[in-house]
């Protein structure tokens, strides 16, 4: 398994001897060598040579000449690629943090963080989905009851969804349902224009993603409600549905995509209701690493705005 490191590179080698000592080790060991000769006489004039005892055993150093793998050439890697395998790819890197770490350090060309079709998908503001009306190629029915009459999201993600809202009923914290999941590139230029129409363009840009720039449009987002009956958004995160969320969602694969506190980063203001799936083991990564931005998390650049 590949585990990310630096390059690391050996010093000069000796052409008789193998690597050579570090100089400043050099030199101590010449100074110790001079300074016994001393004491025993000039041994070039036939005087004996210190006794082995006598002289400072210095110790040996090993260098090795090993650089950073390349993970994108490990067979591993290339059959988990090929079969469209996220999570075999995923576990070929060594796990969600080595994976996130050669994506950080550049040494994962194979994997391209602006591919919607993969769930280490970033899209943002700054980042539009690539075809800009993407759609994905398997949806399902999210096994939620649903507030509006968008119920799908991709159909991996909808098994971890019904996952999630058993675990969280399981727990005692009641019934999770959803508000919607995806949403195709023209509902989007839909949804976007009815918040422009009531609340201004500015307004809309903090709570609505433009068209071809949001993550319901990749089917790997869900907007969650609590039910029983069903409530609207803003008022889930105050729940103990909106809390058992924040808490455990990462444990089934999502996180909190849009937390309080990261506008700056992420140009939207907090949405504890908006959940993202990441897969099990980069939500662990995310989680257990205390990020709180899918753009902190791979190394990318805030993007609160749009460019034009």
């Amino acid at each position: 398994m590949y585990v990310a490191r630096q390059p690391q590179h050996a010093p000069p080698r000796s052409p008789i001897h193998g690597p050579a000592l570090p100089l400043g080790l050099a030199v101590t060991a010449i100074g110790i060598l001079l300074s016994l000769a001393s004491a025993t006489g000039d041994v070039s004039a036939g005087q004996r040579m210190p006794e082995p005892s006598q002289v400072l055993q210095v110790p040996s150093v090993e260098v090795g000449a090993t650089t950073a793998a390349d993970p994108c050439a490990e067979q591993a890697v290339i059959d988990a690629i090929a079969a469209a395998d996220d999570a075999a790819t995923i576990a070929a890197f060594g796990g969600g943090e080595s994976f996130r770490a050669a994506v950080v350090a550049g040494n994962a060309p194979c994997i391209a963080l602006d591919d919607p079709s993969h769930v280490w998908v970033v899209v943002n503001k700054a980042r539009p989905l690539d075809p800009v009306d993407f759609a994905p190629a398997s949806l399902a029915a999210a096994p939620l009851q649903v507030t509006t009459g968008s119920g799908q999201a991709r159909s991996d993600v909808a098994e971890a969804i019904g996952q999630l809202a058993a675990a969280a009923a399981a727990d005692g914290v009641g019934q999770i349902g959803a508000n919607n999941g995806y949403r195709s590139y023209d509902l989007q230029v839909r949804t976007y224009a009815t918040h422009v129409r009531s609340e201004g363009q500015e307004n809309a840009d903090a709570a609505s993603a433009r068209a071809g720039h949001s993550e319901h449009q990749t089917g790997l987002a869900l907007d969650l409600v609590a039910c029983a009956p069903c409530g609207g958004i803003d008022a889930f995160g105050a729940t103990a549905q909106g809390e058992w969320v924040a808490a455990h969602s990462w444990e089934y694969g999502f996180i909190v995509r849009y937390e309080s506190g990261a506008t700056g980063v992420t140009g939207y203001k907090p949405e504890p209701w908006h959940v993202r799936y990441v897969g099990t083991e980069l939500a662990a990564a995310y989680h257990n690493g205390g990020f709180h931005t899918l753009e902190e998390f791979f190394g990318l650049p805030a993007a609160p705005d749009y460019p034009h």
